[in-house]
């Protein structure tokens, strides 16, 4: 069986990170590409998925949809 899961990739000056949303844990990917960053995520889930147990996917209700949004913040 073949599960979606969304991930977030973010562009920085030295490459990408990429982190799975819905997901129990902390996983993340990087790369020196947007490719290579999400095929090192998708990595990274499976071994997730694997070394924890499929109680690490979120329960029955899978994220529909994902936002990036700015917030201002006094500094």
């Amino acid at each position: 069986m073949v599960r979606q899961v969304k991930v977030i990739v973010e562009r920085h000056a030295d490459g990408y990170v990429a982190y799975p949303i819905g997901l129990k844990g902390v996983v993340v990917g990087e790369g020196e590409s947007y490719e290579a960053a999400l095929a090192d995520v998708s990595s990274a889930i499976q071994f997730h998925i694997e070394t924890f147990g499929p109680d690490v996917l979120e329960g029955e209700q899978p994220v529909l949809e994902a936002f990036i949004a700015e917030a201002g913040v006094a500094v």
